[in-house]
């Protein structure tokens, strides 16, 4: 006796009453089928090395046009007990390693410190880096927002959407709404085999759910033929999704301060327009309720009403950030991006920052940092000894 469940029974993926049979009056190019998603594994390896090669011929002549330049480090004195220490155990050492470290290199606990601070600086990610891995986002994030919005502005479920339920799950799939399907699951793909080394952020456990929830969302709703509202899911995202990555490509750039901000405004507007009341009012309204006006729940609304949760659980997290940001910014106080710009491993406290990713939404004495002025001075020297000097020659600067 087999006793594991059928994975393909009929009562998780249709309504009661609806076979797979009931499917088969649909043709073979109008019906979606499971094995169809195996085409997003090649698209996703194949967006990972056009975004390679984006990333090295095409967004480097747009970061200069911008301005884009990466500051000037302060590199650690190489020292090769500590760097073994610092890649095979931590790059964090304790009270206890530090007493160690002492004996083993003859130095006192702060050249120590100072040294593992520095090293921290240099493995953060250039400015270059973080523009690059915008700037992809943002024509991609264009031009399928741009493609899903003309192959779903003819649509009668884009204007009405009791119209996605309609005879469900007996519906038509057209080709340019299956292909619309495969690239962004292919793009959402090619993001999770990259997160090993893209630059990490805050949220980076929360965007590792995102992406999960986003495929599985993908998949599923493909699957059980919910294409008509998951085309919808896609389009609303895409749209504040556009203005997130071109307000960060302004803000990498130097001289785009107003337009950086500009941007940030209308991205804040768009996310809590189409996140916090279009998605949950709209798109989930119709999902948990509408959807109940055609047939009884089974096993694949509730499974796919739970992944829309998890995104809407997503946006109230990243909503909260934006308003301490929107705060930040009406006050004049907001000098660092609280999600964006800032890497989750190596983050630095407030009082040793070298340098940092300064927002352009911050004063001008802060867009005035002098870092290169301080950098080439006593620093490489003696930085040790002088930072009570490098701490008045910084606040100078200011």
């Amino acid at each position: 006796m087999d006793l594991l469940p059928n994975v393909w029974a009929e009562h998780y993926w249709l309504p009661p009453g609806v076979t797979w049979e009931d499917m088969d009056q649909l043709a073979q190019s109008e019906r979606p089928l499971p094995q169809d998603l195996l085409v997003a594994l090649p698209l996703a390896l194949a967006f990972v090395g056009l975004r390679y090669m984006f990333e090295r011929f095409c967004a480097p002549p747009i970061g200069r046009c911008l301005g884009v330049r990466n500051r000037l480090q302060v590199t650690a004195a190489p020292s090769p007990k500590l760097e073994s220490f610092y890649t095979q155990q931590s790059m964090r050492p304790t009270q206890s390693d530090i007493i160690y470290l002492m004996s083993l290199c003859g130095k006192s606990q702060r050249q120590i410190e100072t040294w593992f601070r520095l090293r921290r600086h240099q493995d953060k990610p250039c400015q270059t880096k973080k523009f690059g891995e915008a700037t992809w986002r943002f024509f991609f994030y264009l031009t399928a927002f741009v493609g899903g919005l003309a192959c779903l502005i003819d649509t009668p479920w884009f204007w009405d959407l009791r119209e996605c339920w309609r005879q469900y799950p007996v519906q038509p799939m057209q080709s340019r709404h299956y292909w619309y399907y495969m690239l962004e699951l292919g793009f959402y793909g090619s993001l999770l085999l990259r997160i090993s080394v893209d630059i990490k952020r805050k949220d980076f456990k929360e965007q590792v759910i995102h992406h999960l929830a986003t495929v599985f969302l993908l998949s599923f709703s493909y699957c059980a033929n919910y294409i008509r509202i998951g085309t919808l899911v896609m389009l609303l995202h895409d749209s504040a999704d556009i203005l997130l990555e071109s307000a960060k490509m302004f803000n990498y750039g130097s001289g785009w301060r107003k337009v950086c901000d500009v941007l940030f405004v209308v991205f804040a507007s768009v996310f809590f327009l189409t996140r916090l009341m279009i998605f949950p009012s709209k798109i989930i309204h119709t999902t948990l309720v509408l959807s109940m006006e055609t047939f009884q729940p089974f096993a694949g609304y509730y499974f796919f009403n739970i992944l829309l949760m998890v995104l809407q659980g997503l946006h109230v997290f990243w909503a909260a950030l934006i308003l301490r940001m929107v705060q930040k910014f009406l006050t004049g106080t907001m000098e660092k991006d609280e999600r964006s710009d800032e890497d989750s491993e190596l983050e630095e406290d407030k009082g040793e920052e070298v340098q940092g990713d300064y927002c352009p939404t911050g004063s001008k004495d802060t867009q005035n940092y002098k870092l290169p002025t301080l950098s080439n001075n006593c620093v490489l020297n003696n930085f040790t000894n002088h930072r009570a000097s490098v701490a008045d020659r910084m606040r100078k600067a200011q």
